[in-house]
């Protein structure tokens, strides 16, 4: 009984040192201080139109996945062709109707490198 004791103390323990290591390494929440995310026009993302330098836009954020091409499922051409262009539409449906997985959205972020800027209005 005693052994059980100790080694649920011990496990309890190491839980909460595992949490307080991950807040520890976890970035500040942004805050009313935090840096305004960059701004880009559609005109920089078209320059960067190419597997080697690719940006997307997705639903307003703007990403840079050159890195991410070589491990997408599909090959490399399925990606491509989206590359400085926004990508909302392709992104939701993949060109067949289905939407991504969650695991592909969660990815996103890491990738994320600023915001599509609105196009100035003309009058």
């Amino acid at each position: 009984m005693k052994r059980l004791i100790y080694s649920m103390f011990i496990a309890f323990l190491a839980s909460v040192a595992t949490i307080a290591i991950l807040a520890r390494l976890s970035p500040p929440p942004a805050g009313p201080g935090a840096a305004e995310e960059r701004g880009i026009s559609a005109e920089e993302l078209s320059r960067h139109s190419s597997p080697g330098d690719c940006w997307m836009a997705i639903a307003g954020g703007v990403y840079a996945l050159s890195g991410y091409i070589p491990s997408h499922p599909a090959p490399e051409k399925a990606m491509a062709v989206w590359c400085g262009k926004d990508a909302t539409e392709a992104f939701n449906t993949k060109g067949l109707g289905r939407p991504h997985s969650p695991a592909a959205r969660a990815l996103l972020p890491s990738y994320r490198i600023g915001s599509m800027r609105p196009r100035p209005s003309s009058r």
